[in-house]
């Protein structure tokens, strides 16, 4: 039996590939194919890197769907099944919209893959696929080693991609995650993790959890069992994090760079309005955590979203001007995007505050970080020009060069002074070729925008 595994870009032009230089290696693939038995052939299809090898013999299609992608996975769908090939498609997309995406597969698998990801191919070789498989949540991977061979030849970012826990317990009213996890976290055995980390032997990391230090206990374990592999890696994190001294300091030692932290925004009523009380926790203006986090040497990608009831043109403005003195290592500032299954696209949809029909996400005249509702205090257009303004003076090569100036993070060792210049420099590129692009294969010359 023949299997292709599907990872969808967002969206290119029809004419070449993809614009994403961050791409990353599709570690959830890889998990996959090593779940798969060993007398099933498997190939893997990343649609940011490669043509999509309709005309080759297959038996079964699988794809993983994200919100952003779901437009391309179903014109690759379409295009499979107009060939009589079988289609199953899983994900978070696939989890928390089901029944949109049972118009466009054979087969729904909602839920972690470990959990019966063998009964469908059983189901497949048998011919007796069925349209939903349900599973839920829980530990990822269960001893099995993700396929990484599968990756050689691809034009990956030289880090190399490994999960420890996964789900996140704040719950946060736009966040896929806890729709998806539903408040719970899930970790693996440590002794899991590093045997994988001794097979990969990796130079740089990304932990792909969701949030690394949700379990505390858990996460002093790992970074203890980290120290002696001498990695340098990075993750996402949680400002409380900062309030345990003996956690910060472990990860420190372990080889911990820094963090993607949700800091989302500097103003109280909308941190609880949003649900993330964590935030709360850390001080007026986040000062106290952020001092902790420079007094361990640690770099901050710090995460905005933008468009909530309580924001405005002028509190945007502010929160860049905050993120500028700061001198983050970097800086998103993202537009509110109400996905599906979440509280905030629940409360939207009842109000009527939802555009482009409310799904987004397929709709043709959609555009990257263009705004999806109509916000409280600004219009949409306004949110959008505010937004790409926050993105564009962000990443100027004036607050460059003046962010760059932090001696405790960013100027600490060679090392963080070439991850600062390159990824920023990785991010400006990013960052002009994406905003406005539609979502899947487009007929034009694709997206653009002149800093």
């Amino acid at each position: 039996m023949q299997v292709t595994l599907i990872r969808p870009d967002m969206g290119h032009p029809a004419d070449r590939l993809g614009v994403d230089e961050s791409r990353m290696e599709p570690l959830q693939l890889a998990v996959l194919a090593a779940l798969t038995p060993p007398d099933v052939e498997v190939a893997l299809v990343d649609d940011r890197i490669d043509r999509i090898p309709y005309d080759r013999p297959t038996d079964l299609v699988g794809i993983t769907v994200e919100t952003f992608t779901a437009r391309r996975a179903y014109q690759i769908a379409a295009e499979y099944r107009g060939r009589g090939v079988k289609v199953v498609m899983g994900g978070f997309h696939a989890t928390l919209a089901p029944e949109e995406v049972a118009e466009h597969a054979d087969a729904v698998y909602s839920g972690d893959a470990e959990g019966g990801w063998a009964e469908v191919l059983a189901d497949a070789a048998a011919g007796r696929l069925r349209p939903r498989y349900d599973f839920p949540t829980g530990v990822g991977q269960g001893g099995v080693l993700p396929r990484r061979e599968l990756f050689r030849g691809k034009d990956y970012l030289p880090l190399t991609l490994v999960q420890f826990s996964r789900g996140c317990p704040h719950g946060c009213h736009f966040c896929a995650i806890g729709a998806f996890f539903g408040q719970r976290v899930h970790t693996r055995p440590v002794a899991e993790v590093v045997a994988e980390l001794e097979a990969a032997r990796p130079r740089f990391v990304f932990f792909v959890d969701d949030n690394i230090v949700a379990d505390r206990a858990a996460a002093k374990e790992l970074f203890r069992a980290l120290i002696p592999l001498k990695l340098r890696w990075v993750s996402q994190a949680s400002t409380d994090m900062t309030e345990d001294g003996e956690l910060m300091e472990l990860m420190a030692r372990s080889g911990c760079l820094g963090h993607v932290i949700g800091f989302e925004s500097l103003d109280p009523a909308t941190l609880r309005g949003m649900g993330k009380q964590v935030n709360l926790a850390a001080g007026a203006g986040y000062r106290r955590a952020i001092e902790v986090l420079r007094d361990h040497g640690l770099q901050t990608w710090a995460a905005f979203t933008v468009g909530h009831d309580e924001d405005t043109v002028d509190s945007v403005r502010a929160l860049v001007d905050f993120a500028l003195a700061q001198k983050f290592t970097f800086a998103a500032f993202n537009t509110l995007v109400p996905y599906p299954g979440t509280p905030l696209y629940r409360r939207l949809a009842r109000e009527g505050r939802l555009l482009l029909g409310g799904r987004w996400w397929l709709h043709p005249d959609f555009r990257f970080n263009h705004a999806t509702f109509v916000p409280a205090r600004m219009t949409p257009e306004q949110l959008t020009e505010v937004a790409w303004e926050a993105r564009a003076r962000f990443a100027s090569l004036g607050s460059r060069v003046r962010r760059f100036l932090e001696p405790r993070t960013n100027m600490r060792t060679p090392l963080r002074m070439a991850l600062y210049w390159g990824y920023n420099g990785l991010f400006r590129r990013e960052l002009v070729r994406k905003q406005g692009m539609t979502l899947g294969i487009q007929d034009g010359a694709g997206p653009g925008r002149a800093l």
